[in-house]
């Protein structure tokens, strides 16, 4: 098992995803490695060539993980762009030694936000608009070396385990692996163990990422971001995701999980990073989090 921890923390605030809130980028990675990873979340930023990237890595004794790339695929003129930097991005990843990346659809989908979790707006057209492009993406990837893991995401059109499944089951399973977030899934309704138990042989790559079930509960009312606010998201272990139930079925699992929790459930994002680090040290055999 690897595991990376993902520096989105360093950008939520209660008001929401605020990038000028955040240290360099530099900093933010020696506060992940002091935390107790030795992985981060991979995403270049915009102008760095991926051997300036590595290098930062390098400095701050880190080593890659896979990261995420959102397109709009249900969005059948943006198609050919999306291909483009579908392949632009799995050729960074190969040339960080990576053969995994996460995939979903662009966030933001504006019924989905203001009813986050519910499947709202459901239309079969644009479900199979998302298949078209997103295989044409995954192709341009696979030929670059790495395999895209569909990773659902609340606020998305590929938001429920229904539509995740049945994308799963239109694609071709050498062009697209499963990428489930643990998270989401719960906070969609879906049993993240038995979700994945279903792909046995097809996870890439996982998400662990917990929920508060209260807070999913009593901001049954309120937008995607609001929840954020109110810590739905909190570190491993300290909400209502059934780990042990998840971890048993991935028990043959040896690729790599990413630890996520959007806004900072702690007084500080490292040290919900520390408090993560700790639930891997003590949940996963991996030496990745000492």
């Amino acid at each position: 098992m690897q595991v990376g921890f993902n520096p989105l923390t360093w950008y939520f605030t209660e008001n929401g995803y605020d990038p000028g809130a955040a240290p360099p980028l530099p900093e933010i990675y020696r506060q992940i490695r002091d935390a107790g990873f030795d992985a981060v979340h991979v995403e270049i930023p915009a102008g760095m060539s991926a051997r300036d990237y590595r290098r930062l890595l390098d400095d701050t004794g880190l080593a890659p993980a896979p990261g995420y790339f959102q397109a709009p695929f249900s969005d059948p003129d943006a198609r050919s762009a999306t291909v483009e930097s579908a392949r632009r991005v799995a050729g960074e990843h190969a040339a960080l030694g990576l053969s995994r990346i996460f995939v979903a659809e662009q966030f933001g989908a504006a019924e989905r936000v203001q009813q986050p979790g519910k499947g709202a707006g459901f239309q079969p057209d644009r479900l199979s608009r998302i298949v078209e492009n997103l295989t044409d993406a995954a192709a341009a990837m696979v030929a670059e070396g790495v395999t895209p893991c569909l990773h659902q995401h609340v606020g998305t059109w590929i938001e429920t385990e229904a539509e995740t499944t049945a994308i799963l089951d239109r694609i071709d399973p050498t062009l697209l692996l499963v990428g489930p977030d643990t998270g989401h899934l719960a906070w969609a309704g879906a049993d993240p163990a038995r979700f994945i138990q279903r792909y046995p042989d097809r996870i890439g790559a996982v998400h662990l990422k917990d929920i508060r079930a209260a807070v999913r509960e009593r901001s049954n009312d309120d937008d995607y971001m609001t929840a954020v606010a109110q810590h739905i998201w909190t570190e491993p272990g300290r909400g209502d995701v059934d780990f042990a139930a998840v971890l048993d079925v991935l028990a043959g699992f040896t690729g790599w999980f990413v630890v996520e929790v959007d806004l900072a459930d702690q007084p500080t994002p490292k040290e919900t990073a520390a408090v993560s680090a700790e639930w891997v040290k003590q949940h996963l055999s991996t030496g990745s989090a000492a």
